[in-house]
């Protein structure tokens, strides 16, 4: 049994309910690396620190590293360069590094823990060292309801310049667990804790379930000597050669594999057969060189009606390869006109019938559409594009943009929603290398168009929205500040069938 399978074990072999308690430590643990890094590079860059209170931070957290200064000298260093700053600003502004940066770092099978907790009913915490500013925004994508970390003090809406409160480190991570559990009347023998370092050995010699993830040398020793559960992932950081030469390699298929079709058309005569050819031989050889598993649930809705705008939520390059095993033929496809400008890939998708469009310019995308809409009406062809228009970082659902609705309208077809729920997993946005793993997908019932009006299609388009945020289920999780900072999740939402308005 593989370490990430253990662990997934012992999760279902606890005890079900509030009582039993998984904490998690965050860098190195939720996410791959630092976030203090990435925090700081954005800092610098839009002018909230200069290259000398940088070199004093770096300089800071290399005597930590070395110990010649503790957590409670470099916190307070950093507090510093905050003075005078606006929070409600930095809470923006920290969302905005984690939506950029600091989302795609998550390991996906730390996720898996988490989700596997939650279907336990656990209660779930993040205690960490970092500042709120680099932990809340993934405590809120992850839905994890109590966030305790250290805090620096606010005046009238201002940093003063120092930490409010004893900085969450060594035996603060065990108070503020403690805390928790008080409130919770839970104890520690029933708590997981999942690390990185020893830094929290205090904490992990403590509860009932410690657990190392990603360990560090030194807590790799301290595993050995005590008999701790422990698990390394590859899912994210520096890649391997024979993953980076892969992801190259499937990268380059869709040149190969229209190519290959060439021969098919100049055989038949039918551009239409050699596209499908290619189309299916991408799908089939990108998959295999990525390690990409499908677990597809509402197949048959891929087959009901055709043609139809198909739509998908877009986390990751490699929506592109999931469309292409999933709809497979007679597929006519939109990109942003900056593909067009590709070597060899721009031609190479334009002889694969994509059209360009100018996602700056809506009155040029709307007449772009047209012979999309001539391919839907007089050629069969179904159509493939994201509603959102881009990648997200995060596997946060954007706004849906009109174009696929109106497409949809105009040929008078039906939209079939394609809900993918982890692509990011395999490459999140902003990684060029692919990482093997199985992406869940769910295709829902396809909804009827020909009763729309244009008048109404702001609500249409809310409600297909809907189902795809009640799907991920995805909310807004509003923030409660109590004595203990945490964050409450609130499971809201409108269930709307799929073909209803």
């Amino acid at each position: 049994m593989s370490a990430i399978n253990e662990l997934l074990a012992s999760i279902e072999a606890a005890p079900k309910g509030t009582k039993t308690t998984a904490v998690f430590d965050f860098d190195g643990t939720i996410i791959y690396g630092y976030s203090a890094f990435h925090f700081l590079r954005a800092q610098v860059k839009r002018g909230d620190l200069d290259i000398k209170d940088l070199l004093a931070t770096l300089q800071a957290m290399t005597q930590f590293g070395m110990g010649s200064l503790d957590f409670a000298g470099l916190i307070a260093l950093t507090a510093q360069f905050m003075r005078g700053h606006s929070k409600s600003d930095y809470d923006d502004f920290a969302q905005d590094v984690y939506d950029k940066h600091i989302g795609r770092l998550i390991y996906p099978e730390t996720r898996r823990l988490i989700e596997a907790h939650k279907q336990a009913g656990h209660t779930i915490a993040i205690i960490s060292s970092a500042t709120r500013f680099q932990v809340e925004a993934a405590a809120h994508d992850l839905g994890i309801e109590h966030v305790y970390c250290t805090e620096l003090a606010v005046e009238n809406d201002q940093f003063t310049g120092d930490i409010d409160g004893p900085p969450c480190f060594g035996m603060g991570k065990v108070d503020a667990a403690k805390h928790l559990l008080k409130k919770k009347r839970a104890a520690l023998k029933n708590t997981f804790f999942y690390s990185d370092s020893t830094d929290d050995s205090d904490l992990l010699m403590a509860v009932g379930h410690p657990v190392a993830l990603n360990p560090s040398r030194a807590l790799k020793q301290q595993v050995r000597e005590e008999g701790w559960a422990s698990a390394t992932f590859d899912s994210r950081g520096t890649p391997t050669l024979t993953q980076f030469l892969r992801s190259i390699a499937a990268t380059s298929s869709v040149v190969s594999a229209f190519a290959a079709g060439l021969p098919v058309f100049a055989l038949t005569g039918s551009l239409r057969q050699s596209r499908n050819f290619s189309y299916a031989m991408f799908a089939e050889t990108a998959s295999a060189l990525v390690g990409l598993e499908l677990d597809v649930t509402g197949e048959a809705n891929l087959w009901k009606q055709r043609p139809a705008v198909f739509i998908f939520n877009h986390q990751s390059k490699a929506d592109v390869i999931i469309g292409a095993k999933l709809i497979r033929q007679d597929i006519a496809g939109v990109g942003k006109k900056e593909i067009k400008n590709l070597p060899v890939i721009g031609k190479v998708m334009e002889w694969g019938g994509v059209v360009m469009i100018d996602r700056k310019n809506s009155t040029t995308a709307i007449a772009a559409m047209k012979p999309l809409v001539d391919a839907m009406r007089y050629e069969g062809k179904s159509i493939c594009l994201a509603p959102e228009g881009t990648r997200s970082t995060t596997r946060k659902l954007g706004p849906f943009k009109k174009g696929a609705f109106h497409l949809a309208m105009q040929a008078g077809a039906p939209i079939v929603p394609i809900v993918i729920h982890n692509a990011s997993d395999i490459a999140p946005k902003g990684e060029f290398v692919f990482r093997p793993g199985k992406v869940k997908v769910e295709v829902l019932e396809p909804i009827d168009t020909t009763q729309w009006r244009t008048e109404d299609l702001d609500q249409h388009i809310a409600n297909v929205r809907q189902l795809y945020l009640d799907c991920l289920g995805q909310n807004d999780l509003p923030i409660a500040k109590e004595a203990a900072p945490k964050l409450t999740p609130a499971r809201k939402g409108l269930q709307t069938k799929s073909g209803k308005d």
